[in-house]
């Protein structure tokens, strides 16, 4: 019983320490109030604005700028630097004020695990912590397409939704956020699963849709095949498609058919934003 008792204590800290690893995400229901920066850093730009968590609006002009390239460690930091101070000089941005930022990457303890939007230095690298130095507030770190959808859950088209929840963040590349009764499932990484021989997102993303050169039909058909991989993996009870093709969804809405409502994300390029200061609400404030 000892031994028993043992390994019971053994596996709840190793437990606990897995958990510990993920952002502290509020419940979608949870009633939050003030002010918190927000930074969202894609692969194609970088943007932040202060942002009232209570009702997910923004009280700053959303201000961005082209990532760099390449976009290494130093050379993102000095982007999002710039655009934190810019926000600093609006005065809206005040000192010890806590943020939240989405990365595109696998975000474990704070740390990049990938890199396919960044330059490979990023790998490994504590962006939390580097974030935190440069900024000089405290800062709380996730991963890109999981913000956006805290951000549509709590506030935009997933509000109120119960189930399993899909967001696909079409940009760059794709980017996915899974919600089970509210509750964020971290990391999730669709948008790299094999299709048609390849990575999903270097087939059907809004970049791979520029670069092949092929019209709304032809996108669309094939992106539905990609929806209907996903519906047998997850069996969704709502489906949000975000990014920068979200604005465009009437031009494809109707090659899509999929079982689960499909609806486009409500808080568009704002999204990652809101739901990254969404996170970093529930970062200490200093005293």
């Amino acid at each position: 019983m000892a031994d028993r008792g043992r390994m019971l204590a053994t596996m709840s800290e190793q437990s606990t320490a897995s958990v510990n690893e993920y952002a502290n995400v509020p419940p979608p229901d949870a009633s939050l109030t003030g002010e918190v920066l927000g930074i969202d850093v894609g692969g194609t730009g970088i943007k932040a604005a202060v942002v009232d968590v209570a009702n997910g609006q923004l009280v700053t002009e959303r201000i961005r700028e082209l990532t760099p390239g390449p976009a290494t460690p130093e050379a993102v930091l000095a982007v999002v630097v710039d655009l934190v101070h810019r926000l600093e000089i609006t005065g809206k941005l005040t000192a010890g004020m806590p943020g939240g930022a989405g990365f595109p990457s696998v975000i474990r303890a704070g740390k990049a695990m990938t890199a396919t939007q960044l330059d490979p230095s990023w790998i490994g690298a504590p962006v939390q912590q580097m974030l935190e130095q440069r900024l000089g507030r405290p800062m709380c770190v996730l991963s890109d397409a999981d913000a956006a959808g805290v951000a549509e859950i709590a506030y935009g088209a997933g509000q109120g939704q119960g189930g399993v929840v899909l967001l696909l963040a079409l940009g760059t590349g794709i980017g996915s956020a899974l919600f089970v009764n509210g509750r964020l499932v971290p990391n999730m990484q669709l948008g790299h699963i094999e299709f048609h021989g390849r990575d999903a997102e270097t087939r059907l993303s809004s970049a791979a849709r520029t670069r092949r050169k092929i019209g709304w039909r032809k996108w669309g058909r094939e992106f539905n095949e990609l929806l209907a991989c996903y519906e047998a993996y997850l069996w969704p009870d709502l489906i949000i498609l975000g990014g920068g093709l979200a604005k465009r969804f009437s031009k494809y809405e109707m090659f899509l058919k999929t079982k689960a409502p499909l609806l486009p994300a409500a808080l568009g390029n704002a999204a990652g934003i809101v739901g990254a200061a969404r996170v970093g609400a529930n970062v200490a404030r200093p005293s």
